[in-house]
């Protein structure tokens, strides 16, 4: 994988996590404008326990792989792919839970393909090796 593609997809994680942070954090403090009837049937009765699955896997996990990806780690590869698995795991069950309510899902969950698409490269991890390699790390 080029630096510019390490570099797109590393930024893409860093703002998914931001996204997912905002999202995380505006729960937390109690979701005031959404409403609460969409977690009817839900083992939910507020917004604070997936607001809190939302920071800590969601935002955690793309937060971790952009910092690998961006880093060259080794482990970039399967973070990235951990985090985009998740991100999209995450929409696939919101949607099941409140349904379409926004065009932020669709473009969540193709951003999430795209992140396991990326991370797939062959040349994500094969770079991430050579450049331990050279540094003597491996």
């Amino acid at each position: 994988m080029t630096a510019r593609m390490r570099f797109a997809l590393g930024t893409g994680l860093a703002l998914l996590a931001l996204n997912a942070f905002g999202g995380a954090l505006y729960g937390l403090a109690g979701a005031k404008d959404i409403p609460k009837q969409w977690l009817a049937g839900s083992p939910f009765s507020d917004y604070f326990v997936p607001s809190l699955i939302l920071l800590i896997a969601v935002g955690g996990s793309l937060a971790g792989a952009a910092i690998a990806v961006l880093a060259g780690w080794r482990t970039a590869r399967p973070a990235a792919q951990t985090a985009g698995t998740i991100l999209i795991g995450w929409i696939a069950i919101q949607v099941s839970i409140i349904g379409y309510v926004s065009w932020m899902q669709p473009a969540v969950a193709l951003a999430g393909l795209a992140i396991v698409a990326l991370s797939t490269a062959r040349g994500l991890h094969q770079e991430s090796t050579e450049r331990a390699i050279r540094r003597g790390l491996v």
